[in-house]
């Protein structure tokens, strides 16, 4: 049976036997009595407002059979005392209505069901993110119900052009995935090609949410490790980026929005650089793209110049490393490498009791501690502590995760194969870039290529709004 009939008890006796509701307790059916016909109302318990139900069960309960209408069609438009009621006779759509937290209603004699979504799904209030936080502007983020957030945008962009279109993923989980973007401002293109490939998209459930999604979009090389997506807490950040063409992908059980398409230069901008005067954001900005290149260039120029200590300019030779090496100087940046990765996944895990005292312990052993054992030089300390503290500039994990492991490779090769292998990684990383494409297909270090001095000059240089006076 695909569709519903006008027999109660054949559509109650299918919907039961379809959502098995005697053996998950949460699922509840209740038979009453509307007008003198038999009804029987389905919800999830935990999804439903309880008042809001007391109330509309009262009213149903004390119509009079002369005023029940005849069939479903009427009833939603003279005798439903609430809002957001839809009619659906496909059991198919019925059970994903239900399972998703709306109260289905179901009536003897009426061949449709109807839908009243008086859902309410558990949500932690909504605050200030803790990844992408800024100096200035507002403190409010992303939370893990869809519908929130996209109240948050809708708070920001009071347009007519707005979209916010529903579709759904994953056979089982059916997840709930919202494109939002300016009708008039996207390109149409590009749109119909991620609603195809989300609608064609054939996994059982997105069981990790947004990375899940992404990697069904794109079907990334696993060798080229810089990011195809933006993703952002914070509701400011996606609003903008929906005024400037971009589609915004929210997925409901995730606190983060996805942006795409993004360039190299998207991922590298940040909130803060908005909310302060174009010639502090312009500083911002050039000092977060200098020191991403810092990251990158600095233990493995120090490695080269110490297989080379006589191309040291004059006046920086006390870079040169005075005490024995007891561990290759390779190994030990590698090996701090992996240790500030185990810091990191330590104050993951870390109480926020323990982490103060733990901290303390870790700053002494491996920094104090590390060098009087022999093991690390205090100058590969240096710089590897630039090096972590550094990769905290940029907000995207992404990116600092695809400089660190170019910076590897080119440690490797350097120490391998000297000043070739230094040059060699160089032109690694700077095709991994210019030969990447964003998930449109446009090019990954736009505006640069193809080239576009007024995007350029927007992309490096903080400048006023286009409105603003003189």
């Amino acid at each position: 049976m695909t569709v519903m009939t006008t027999s109660l008890e054949e559509n109650m006796k299918y919907l039961n036997r379809r959502l098995a509701v005697n053996e998950s307790f949460d699922l509840v059916y209740r038979v009453i009595k509307i007008g003198e016909r038999n009804a029987c109302i389905y919800f999830i318990d935990g999804f439903c407002k309880d008042e809001l139900m007391q109330k509309m069960l009262q009213y149903f309960m004390a119509l009079k059979e002369d005023e029940l209408p005849e069939n479903a069609h009427e009833m939603s438009k003279r005798c439903m005392p609430y809002v957001e009621v839809d009619l659906q006779e496909k059991w198919e759509q019925i059970e994903y209505f239900i399972l998703s937290g709306v109260f289905a209603l179901l009536i003897d004699g009426y061949d449709r069901c109807l839908l009243i979504d008086s859902r309410t799904y558990p949500a932690r209030s909504v605050s200030e993110p803790e990844k992408d936080k800024a100096l200035r502007g507002s403190k409010d983020g992303f939370v893990e119900t869809v519908v929130f957030n996209t109240a948050l945008i809708r708070r920001r962009i009071r347009n007519n052009e707005l979209r916010m279109e529903m579709l759904q993923a994953g056979n089982s989980s059916q997840t709930d995935i919202v494109l939002c973007y300016m009708n008039n401002r996207v390109d149409h293109e590009y749109l119909d090609a991620i609603k195809t490939r989300i609608r064609n998209i054939q996994v059982d459930a997105l069981t990790m949410n947004q990375e899940s999604l992404a990697e069904c979009l794109y079907k990334k090389k696993w060798y080229n490790p810089f990011p195809k997506f933006k993703y952002t807490e914070r509701p400011d950040t996606a609003a903008a980026q929906i005024l400037e063409g971009d589609i915004i992908i929210l997925v409901d059980n995730s606190p983060s929005a996805m942006i795409t398409p993004t360039s190299v230069f998207d991922i590298i901008e940040e909130a803060d650089d908005y909310y302060f005067p174009p010639i502090t954001g312009t500083y911002l900005r050039l000092s977060r793209m200098l020191i991403a290149i810092l990251t990158y260039i600095l233990t493995p120029t120090f490695l080269l110049l110490m297989q080379n200590p006589e191309w040291i300019p004059a006046g920086f030779e006390f870079i040169i490393i005075k005490e024995q090496s007891n561990v290759p100087i390779l190994w030990q940046f590698l090996i701090l490498e992996l240790a500030i990765d185990g810091l990191r996944l330590a104050a993951v895990n870390t109480p926020n009791m323990l982490s103060t005292p733990l901290s303390i312990m870790a700053a002494l052993v491996l920094g104090e501690f590390s060098v009087k054992s022999g093991w690390f030089n205090s100058e590969i300390m240096l710089y590897m502590a630039f090096v972590a503290l550094s990769g905290y500039t940029q907000a995207n994990y992404e990116l600092g995760y695809a400089i660190k492991f170019m910076r590897i490779l080119n440690l490797i090769l350097t120490a391998i194969f000297g000043i070739w292998g230094y040059i060699a990684a160089i032109i690694i990383l700077v095709v991994s870039i210019t030969t990447n494409k964003t998930i449109s297909g446009r090019s990954y270090i736009y505006p640069l290529f193809p080239f576009n001095l007024r995007q350029f000059t927007k992309r490096f240089f903080r400048l006023r709004l286009p409105g603003a006076k003189e």
